[in-house]
Order: C-alpha cells, then structure tokens, then sequence
C-alpha cells in the first residue's frame, strides 16, 4: 500500500459509519427501509415535491434503488409521479403520504433540528463550514483521478 489510512481519518470514517448506522435504526423504527426514509425525507426538505432528478441527487441513493422505492410508495399511495415536458418526473407527497411523512421522515427532521438547535450558532456554523469544505475538496480531488 502507498499510504496507510491516519487514525483521524479511521475515526472520521469510523463515524460516518456509525451515523449512518443510526439512521438506518430510525428507518428500522418507522417501518421503512432506508431508501424509502431517503426519499420520504428529500421530498420533505422540498416541501413534499420535487423532480425526479433532484430526488436522485438529494437522496444520496443510486437511480435504481430510487425508481424501486418510488415505485413501492407510489402503490401505497403515499406519493404520486408525473410527467412534465414529456421526460422530467415530478415526484409528490399525496394527502396520505403529507400525513405519513408527518409520522415518519418529519420525526427524523425533527430530531436533527433539535441537536442542532442545542448547539451554538458558532457551532453550527463551523460544522457547515467544515464539512463543506471537506466535501468540495473531496469532489475537486475524485474529479482529478
């Protein structure tokens, strides 16, 4: 091996192991699997609609395990698919699915906004500047590969 691993980032790796561990328990928890949170929590963060593109993106889920998910929560009749200009997908929330998110993926975001109402603006803002930062350098070295 060229460079063996630091042990900040086996930490650093290390925790984002363990957050997503997390919300794979609190996907366990409301009965969903986690792709099914994923999208319940983007259309959430976009007021219950957004296009199908942007829920990909957004999602952090590959396009398969999205449509697959879509296509799940469509039949339960929590969301709703439609076609604009012939191509693009809008992805929205139904009524029944408003109520669903509001009992699901809004308790997720409610969590989160209280940890992150515990902390200090300062805080805050350090933890959005940082992981920023660390993901736009990230991006720029991957590009270059």
């Amino acid at each position: 091996m060229r460079e063996s691993v630091s042990a900040e980032m086996r930490r650093f790796n290390y925790l984002i192991g363990e957050i997503d561990a997390v919300y794979h328990e609190a996907a366990l928890k409301l009965g969903l699997s986690d792709s099914a949170l994923s999208v319940l929590y983007s259309l959430c963060n976009h007021d219950g609609s957004c296009s199908l593109r942007e829920m990909i993106l957004l999602s952090g889920v590959s396009k398969q395990t999205v449509n697959s998910s879509l296509r799940k929560l469509e039949n339960r009749g929590l969301i709703c698919l439609e076609l604009l200009d012939g191509k693009k997908k809008t992805v929205s929330l139904t009524e029944r699915g408003k109520t669903f998110a509001q009992n699901t993926a809004l308790r997720v975001v409610e969590i989160e906004n209280r940890i992150f109402a515990s902390w200090k603006q300062e805080e805050r803002d350090q933890y959005l500047t940082l992981t920023l930062r660390y993901l736009s350098a990230l991006k720029e070295e991957i590009s270059a590969m």
